[in-house]
């Protein structure tokens, strides 16, 4: 055989070899089909609902001053934690000082002028009818009550520079983690709502609201009353962060919304959680999986399952060897499975991987697999199973090969072959293909012709 003719044939084989191996590894034409199951279990399983969220502060307060002036002191640090009544800010004092010293001396000039007329009162009084006339005694009597009013205008007079006066010293109304000040020494603030100097938060719990459909409520209390659905105890709400990390601490209901959105739909709703670490701050956008009761149930993963035409929605379970195609009937959703209370039954084998272009009736081969918490099919580990090791034709032949091989007799030259075939290998080269590699590949070597 000529050298392109052989090159021919060892590329015809290799062509061979590769369909053969892709073959095997899709499975035959007609030949059942490889498929992960996995035995599914009834259970009292909760039924949860996920809803989007918002963080609010327990306690937050607006520290605004109620006196003008200058700014003397920023006496805290951001982003300590403070009790109520812990001094923050304060302010120039000075004037309101001095008009208190007015005050003061405002209030004496009325109580001396009020005991100036109470004198004047008590002797007309007593010289009335010989030397005092009534009409004196009365304009007497109108003086002191002057004088007495006066008093009483000095005196909350006085009391409200004093007030203002330990106004100038702001402090926390509240517990809490305080902010960083919006102003600094040397500022110069007016009284009034419109000048916010900083905030003082309370962090721990921290509110969650969240709005939930009122058509659903409705249907969960009636699934209630029908005894479908029980109710739970204990905290009901798990809080999921933007990163998709679970939170570690559950959540319990504070109040429900009394009125219904007219555009959503939806009632508001509250939910309290424990902030130790403060890993959750006021306005920061969360998700909620609310758990609303609990129901006799499977948990069916939803990457094993599709919608009909109809919205039906379907699943693929083993039966007689076959991929049999059946109807669920689902409540809810528990995070990546649905939960179905009707057409699958406990020990049914779920079909979770080779489900593309999968058919009603088809025959196919299960294997065992798992999922976990991703949504990921993983297969399931036999305990005892055989290690993979060497073939034991390879080990028969170690022996052999270390022994030396027996002479050969020389052949003559009208006995050698006029051409020598290119060795041909021991064993088959094994292919590398994108499905399982089988467990061994039987090649028919075309015989070696001479010319």
């Amino acid at each position: 055989m000529t050298r392109p003719a052989r090159f021919t044939l060892v590329m015809a084989v290799g062509v061979a070899l590769a369909s053969a191996g892709a073959a095997l590894a899709q499975g035959a034409p007609g030949g059942p089909r490889e498929v992960g199951v996995m035995a599914v279990a009834r259970d009292q399983v909760p039924v949860t609902v996920t809803l989007p969220g918002r963080a609010v502060a327990y306690e937050q307060a607006a520290i605004t001053p109620k006196v003008g002036g200058e700014v003397t002191e920023v006496a805290y640090e951001p982003g300590t934690k403070v009790t109520a009544g812990t001094v923050l800010f304060r302010l120039e004092d000075e004037t309101l000082a001095a008009e208190l010293d007015a005050n003061l001396a405002a209030v004496e000039s009325a109580e001396v002028a009020i005991q100036s007329a109470q004198s004047t009162v008590d002797r007309y009084q007593r010289l009335e009818g010989s030397a005092v006339s009534r009409v004196d005694l009365e304009n007497a009597q109108v003086a002191l009550a002057s004088a007495r009013a006066n008093l009483i205008g000095a005196e909350a007079q006085r009391n409200l520079t004093e007030l203002a006066l330990e106004r100038t010293v702001i402090r926390s109304p509240i517990d809490g983690v305080v902010d960083i000040a919006q102003v600094s020494v040397g500022d110069i603030v007016s009284a009034g709502p419109q000048t916010e100097l900083t905030t003082v938060t309370q962090l721990d719990p921290i509110h969650v609201d969240v709005a939930e459909s009122r058509a659903r409520i409705l249907r969960n209390l009636a699934r209630v009353d029908e005894g479908t659905l029980q109710r739970v105890t204990g905290p009901t709400a798990e809080l999921i962060l933007e990163t998709g990390r679970v939170y570690e601490h559950g959540g319990y209901p504070v109040s429900g919304g009394l009125q219904v959105s007219p555009t959503t739909g939806t009632v508001p709703a509250r939910f309290r959680f424990a902030n130790p670490d403060r890993l959750i701050l006021p306005g920061q956008f969360v998700r909620v999986d609310l758990q609303i009761g609990m129901v006799d149930g499977v948990l069916v993963p939803q990457r094993a399952t599709s919608r009909s035409a109809d919205g039906t929605l379907t699943a693929f379970i083993v039966r007689d060897g076959r991929a049999d195609e059946i109807g669920l009937t689902e409540v809810g959703t528990s995070r990546n499975a649905w939960i179905v209370t009707e057409g699958i039954a406990e020990g049914d084998l779920l079909i979770l991987d080779g489900l593309d272009n999968l058919r009603d009736g088809a025959e196919v081969v299960h294997v065992p697999v798992t999922i976990d918490d991703e949504g990921v099919v993983r297969d399931v580990e036999v305990a005892g199973a055989a290690q993979p090791g060497p073939p034991e034709t390879d080990q028969a032949a170690a022996p052999a090969a270390a022994e030396p091989a027996p002479a050969q007799p020389a052949r003559t030259p009208s006995e050698a072959p006029a051409t020598e075939p290119p060795a041909a290998p021991d064993r088959p080269t094994q292919l590398a293909t994108d499905g399982p590699t089988p467990a061994a590949v039987i090649v028919a070597r075309p015989p070696v012709r001479t010319n």
